[in-house]
């Protein structure tokens, strides 16, 4: 966890800073907002920013926004100055810590940026044989390609795997390749120097340097623009990089993880993935599993979501009562374990008796668990059950028919993705792997639709913050 704190340490601050060093965080500091951005320019970068509300936050956020740098900012002030803090969380910070500073306080917010709750929770044999030989491959310098579904948990365990390596104690950088445009990817990834285009008012260094010695985790690598892919090929051959606009080699010591929703080799053979570079990426392949394949693991998790949630709102943590729990493990969840998640926050809110019931356990629109999947398998039906279940599916369709007469097929496309989208809860990459495009097909249609006037759901999720 590395933090910067902006701003004067005198008095209470510098006492927040020790609480969190005392935490484990790595803690630098800069005395306004110029030395702050000169800092993380230079690849020494940031998990939060700490600011004193005496410092001009809203012009810190525009100034990160135009360098394209994400991340977070909290304040800090004296408890009794309201105004400041309603100013704060109007200018762009995402929370406010009074001062004096409660150590529990200050807890919760480093652990809530730093994500610590991302521990493996393992019960299936078939997710334990995938960690095992996470646990083997950890130590050695291999390039590692972590591949499964959307929501399966790449980045969880590509953190994994850094922990249990000999960079353990070096940064950990993740980069989703499928949330930042092409034309900004490459400096994302390699830096820039100032004057290389418009808009670079100066040196600003890329993930690769920001994680040399350390491991660079290049999520969702399918949605890389080929052209790019030749020079992140350069980068790993050769451990040197090239920053945009510059005229000398950079040379970074990292080890590559990358991740993909994808099967490359199928991206291959549509010429849209690099052949030599999957070489490069491939030494080691971790395939994740399903959810649906691994059910041993899926109450564990709901136990786990469960529990975090009901901290996070201040409620008391409640049991997971047996239909609740039956419903859990008969459920498909294409979403994975990302969406269980969202379903037991949901189920915390709503459990109304002392457990979890199954009346908790609700899909994104509302409807229970059980109703979205029909009859339990093996269950017997009621009379004439089944002859009207499919009496009203045959009607269904036949209406869902009738209403598509009539409307053109770009109409229905935009109506089928936007209902996606807003299942997944503005969720891009996710959206885009349930209709089967990639996440650069998605941002077309949408930016079509929006320069029509049409509304489209805000990015969500982690995308939220570099959208």
């Amino acid at each position: 966890m590395r933090l910067l704190i902006v701003g004067g340490l005198g008095g209470q601050l510098a006492i927040a800073s020790k609480m969190a060093m005392d935490r484990g965080a790595s803690v630098t500091h800069a005395d306004g907002v110029e030395m702050a951005l000169k800092i993380l320019r230079s690849g020494k970068g940031a998990d939060l920013l700490m600011v004193d509300v005496g410092q001009p936050i809203a012009e810190l956020v525009r100034r990160l926004e135009m360098e394209m740098i994400h991340v977070p900012i909290v304040a800090c002030g004296t408890a009794t100055n309201a105004r400041a803090a309603v100013d704060a969380i109007r200018a762009g910070a995402k929370e406010y810590i009074p001062l004096p500073p409660d150590p529990e306080l200050i807890a919760a917010v480093l652990s809530a940026v730093a994500e610590d709750a991302k521990d493996l929770i393992v019960r299936d044999d078939a997710m334990a044989r995938v960690v095992r030989l996470a646990d083997q491959v950890a130590a050695s310098e291999a390039s590692i390609l972590i591949t499964g579904e959307s929501g399966t948990g790449k980045e969880v365990l590509a953190r994994h795997v850094h922990r249990k390596s000999a960079r353990a104690n070096k940064p950990f950088i993740a980069v989703n390749c499928a949330a930042i445009p092409d034309n900004l990817l490459e400096s994302e990834l390699f830096g820039h120097e100032k004057g290389a285009f418009t808009g670079a008012i100066a040196r600003r260094v890329g993930k690769f340097e920001e994680a040399d010695g350390g491991t660079l985790l290049l999520d969702e690598i399918s949605e890389m623009d080929f052209r790019l892919q030749s020079k992140l090929l350069r980068a790993i051959q050769e451990r040197v990089i090239d920053r945009v606009g510059g005229t000398k080699p950079v040379p970074v010591d990292i080890r590559i993880i990358a991740t993909s929703n994808r099967t490359l080799a199928d991206e291959v053979r549509k010429g849209t993935f690099r052949e030599d570079l999957l070489y490069r990426l491939n030494v080691v392949n971790l395939k994740i599993p399903p959810l649906r394949e691994r059910p041993a693991d899926i109450i564990a998790l709901a136990e786990f979501f469960a529990e975090k949630y009901a901290k996070a709102n201040g409620m008391k943590p409640k049991p997971i009562g047996h239909d609740a729990r039956r419903e859990l493990v008969r459920n498909r969840w294409p979403g994975n374990v990302r969406e269980l998640e969202n379903c037991m926050h949901r189920a915390v809110l709503l459990a109304m008796t002392d457990e979890i019931d199954a009346d908790a356990i609700r899909t994104p629109d509302g409807v229970k668990l059980g109703e979205a999947n029909g009859p339990v398998a093996g269950t017997p039906a009621t009379p004439g059950g089944y002859d009207q279940t499919v009496r009203r599916a045959a009607e269904t369709a036949e209406a869902v028919t009738r209403a598509l007469v009539g409307r053109t097929v770009a109409d229905v496309e935009r109506d089928l993705i936007l209902s996606t989208l807003d299942h997944c809860l503005g969720n891009r990459t996710h959206a885009a792997n349930i209709l089967g495009i990639s996440i650069r097909t998605l941002r077309n249609k949408l930016k079509e639709y929006s320069d029509d006037g049409i509304a489209v759901p805000p990015p969500g999720g982690a995308e939220r913050d570099v959208a």
